[in-house]
């Protein structure tokens, strides 16, 4: 399948700046995160894409839409998916206002609060993406798969630090990578934009 990171949003580039949480829950993508979700699109040109996995967060939501605008692929909003639960653009929107923004879109097996009330630790983080690699694995096409997601996810799933707008080919069959569900070693250094 295919992962893609968010393109950048208000809260990335806030915190670039800063390197303190600015308080933005849910926030949407920057003109520049536009742009990335575009070029992500077309980068997949060519590529075989049955379907489109995303978070339920604003940022995630907006680059899936611009991407299946140029596909015409369904998007499926699961959970599953999500950001760590650790700053405040962690807090979402609650299901039925995202309805009401997204017609298109079905939230109904969301609960209205579909994000945690406390910061998720990273082993949780990490049950969570060996989950849905267990998942995409038993899928006969999961090649066909974009899934539309976030750092700290992507990353517990594929053990890639990603940088907003960025592609990464990724075999739900394949071993897990070791730091899956650890806390990220080193100096924290995450890409631009991500806290």
């Amino acid at each position: 399948m295919i992962l893609l990171r968010h393109g950048q949003s208000e809260f990335n580039v806030r915190f670039s700046v800063a390197k303190i949480d600015p308080g933005i829950a849910d926030p949407h993508l920057t003109p520049l995160g536009h742009e990335q979700a575009r070029q992500a699109a077309t980068a997949l040109a060519g590529r075989a894409i049955a379907r489109i996995i995303c978070s339920p967060y604003s940022r995630a939501l907006q680059t899936a839409h611009i991407i299946a605008g140029a596909r015409a692929v369904p998007v499926i909003v699961n959970p599953q998916v999500r950001e760590r639960y650790a700053f405040s653009c962690d807090i979402g929107t609650p299901a039925s206002e995202l309805a009401r923004a997204w017609p298109a879109l079905d939230f109904s097996h969301l609960d209205e609060i579909w994000w945690p009330a406390i910061e998720e630790p990273h082993a949780e983080a990490g049950n969570r993406a060996a989950r849905f690699a267990g998942e995409m694995a038993a899928l006969p096409n999961w090649r066909e798969t974009l899934v539309v997601s976030h750092w700290g996810f992507l990353l517990a799933l594929s053990g890639t630090r990603l940088g907003n707008g960025e592609l990464l080919d990724f075999d739900p069959t394949a071993p897990p990578p070791p730091n899956r569900g650890q806390a990220p070693t080193g100096p924290y250094m995450p890409p631009p934009g991500r806290p």
